[in-house]
């Protein structure tokens, strides 16, 4: 269950033949410009995972970027691991095609290696967080019948591997009942104040990997918590501890934490020297 020997180059692998890098940049909430530095920064330090979404909007950025290290020479398109995940209003079978290619035609790419439902419940095709009230939920999200149209991507090479986020254990049996192609993955918000521990059971006995995110607690997020009391995992005083005594930053044990269990971190950072800094937990 505990990763040992755990280098910037282990992997994890799944039931259904994937193997992916164990550390990666996040890109959530990032400016164009802000992501272009920390991801030339990242791929400088070594990353070779990079984890994206529809609902990001930051993925024709991303191909930029990614073009460029490409056309240099200084990478190949197989170095790298590209995660992405389908748009949320197209929860639907006759979208997700559509939807895939736009992406690769904004990442760049003839395929990405992995490919995630994003959430289990979709919103209305065309809705928008930004439209007044917000998007509409897709009351008929099938989840059997998009994981069938997910499987079919893999047969058209558009990737190379499946998988789920934001998904219950309940959701994932029921996929896994119907699948052809099982998940190869579970991306979920993993981290010291939320382990997952079912998640993990569950899916070591399934085969699938797990990717965590908001691995540093969601420091982002608002202060406060049940009665004021302050749930960020980066101030804690047992963190702290163990962080001098290695001569770490809070959020290397946090991260080293969660990778020794054996699940994936793609931490998110806009600043290149924390970029560097995130990676030196090996």
């Amino acid at each position: 269950r505990v990763m040992a020997q755990l280098c910037a180059t282990s992997e994890l692998k799944s039931a259904s033949g994937m193997a992916m890098p164990v550390f990666g940049l996040g890109t959530w909430q990032s400016t164009d410009e802000a992501l272009e530095k920390a991801l030339n920064a990242a791929l400088e330090a070594g990353y070779r995972l990079i984890d994206t979404a529809a609902l990001y909007a930051n993925e024709a950025v991303i191909g930029r970027v990614l073009s460029q290290w490409f056309s240099s020479g200084k990478l190949k398109r197989e170095d790298l691991f590209i995660t992405t995940k389908l748009a949320i209003d197209s929860n639907n079978p006759q979208y997700v095609r559509e939807s895939l290619e736009t992406q690769l035609k904004q990442l760049q790419l003839e395929y990405v290696d992995l490919y995630l439902i994003h959430m289990a419940v979709g919103v209305v095709h065309g809705d928008s967080f930004l439209q007044k009230g917000g998007p509409r939920v897709d009351m008929s999200t099938d989840i059997l019948a998009l994981w069938k149209e997910m499987e079919k991507q893999v047969d058209e090479g558009l990737t190379k591997a499946i998988g789920i986020s934001n998904f219950n254990t309940k959701q994932i049996e029921r996929i896994l009942s119907i699948a052809r192609i099982p998940p190869a993955n579970l991306q979920i918000e993993l981290h010291l104040y939320c382990q997952g521990k079912a998640e993990q059971e569950f899916c070591r006995s399934k085969g699938i990997t797990l990717t965590s995110y908001a691995t540093l607690g969601s420091p982002g997020a608002p202060p406060g918590g049940l009665n004021g009391a302050n749930f960020n995992p980066l101030l804690d005083p047992v963190v702290a501890r163990i962080a001098q005594s290695h001569n770490k930053n809070p959020g290397q044990i946090l991260l080293r934490f969660v990778l020794q269990l054996g699940i994936a971190v793609i931490p998110k950072s806009t600043n290149p020297d924390r970029v560097r800094e995130n990676m030196k937990v090996f």
